[in-house]
């Protein structure tokens, strides 16, 4: 391939809007586009040169298994030789989780060997129809400032809209709400400005866990509140391991620190006999009961 030809096919990966990079034999980054560096925040000067190994990116699945270390879609695509599809969540420069559906694929020489990969990622947090939808709450007073969550008035209607659906339909509906560990604690030892980063972290981690039409809020101070439809109590219970395994796993590098909060959460399903704000007081007895078990933990009830 001449150096002109080489040249264009870079710029052609460089004008798509999904990540992609390749890595050599060893799992050595050998090319990151400019897709790749925008979804993660890493430049290509922070990424080239370096090895999955390395864990920079910090991929887990939704089990929570460091698959940078055991279980990498590029080194599994190399040893088996086919395309792997997985959903992963990695950690962006700025420490918040990503969640992201990555595909790998073998690349091969003339002589069809195996001489690296290639992973082509697309972010999976975010879609026009949700950006249009954040633009109109914002005119309407419905987000939260810091976290560009819905504020508790939002979160409020939200769920009496739900409840009405429920009684109408029969839809389930289920509730989360959670309260960052040791909340103060954190601000006291790191100042409060670390303090907000920190609930931003969250509030990303939250939209992360829950589906496109799921509600994530924030209720108030260190609080949040996610509002589920269409769903049962195993997949409440496991949205909420989700969440509490993401932010568990995410963190702020704070004067070359690494800044880690963890939450508590009680996740209830809405009984058709009670208001919305008995569903809310039944989550957050259930949260309580988290923490009084030891925290960073989910109750569900």
């Amino acid at each position: 391939m001449s150096d002109v030809t080489a040249d264009f096919y870079e710029k052609v990966l460089d004008a798509l809007t999904d990540g992609v990079y390749f890595v050599d034999r060893e799992g050595r980054i050998t090319f990151w586009n400019r897709a790749a560096e925008a979804i993660t925040g890493f430049s290509r000067s922070e990424i080239l040169g370096r090895r999955c190994s390395d864990n920079i990116l910090c991929h887990v699945n939704e089990d929570g298994c460091q698959l940078c270390l055991e279980g990498c879609p590029m080194t599994r695509t190399m040893e088996s030789g086919r395309e792997i599809r997985a959903e992963v969540y990695f950690r962006h420069a700025a420490g918040h989780r990503v969640p992201t559906v990555v595909r790998a694929s073998p690349m091969r020489d003339d002589m069809g060997r195996i001489v690296g990969a290639v992973e082509v990622f697309t972010d999976n947090t975010t879609n026009r129809s949700a950006v249009e939808r954040l633009r109109d709450l914002e005119e309407m007073a419905y987000l939260d400032p810091l976290t560009g969550l819905g504020n508790r008035r939002m979160a409020e209607k939200t769920l009496e809209s739900r409840l009405q659906e429920m009684a109408r339909y029969g839809w389930r509906v289920g509730v989360l709400f959670a309260d960052v560990d040791h909340f103060k604690r954190l601000n006291d030892w790191y100042g409060h400005p670390v303090g907000d980063d920190v609930l931003k972290l969250i509030g990303r981690d939250l939209e992360g866990s829950l589906r496109v039409f799921d509600f994530a809020g924030r209720w108030g101070g260190e609080e949040f509140l996610g509002v589920l439809v269409h769903v049962e109590e195993d997949q409440l219970q496991a949205i909420g391991e989700r969440f509490r395994m993401l932010v568990e796993t995410s963190s702020l590098t704070v004067d070359r620190e690494r800044v880690k909060a963890t939450v508590s959460v009680g996740t209830t399903l809405a009984r058709p006999d009670e208001s919305a704000a008995e569903t809310v007081a039944r989550a957050d007895a259930l949260m309580y009961e988290a923490k009084r078990q030891g925290r960073n933990r989910v109750v569900c009830g």
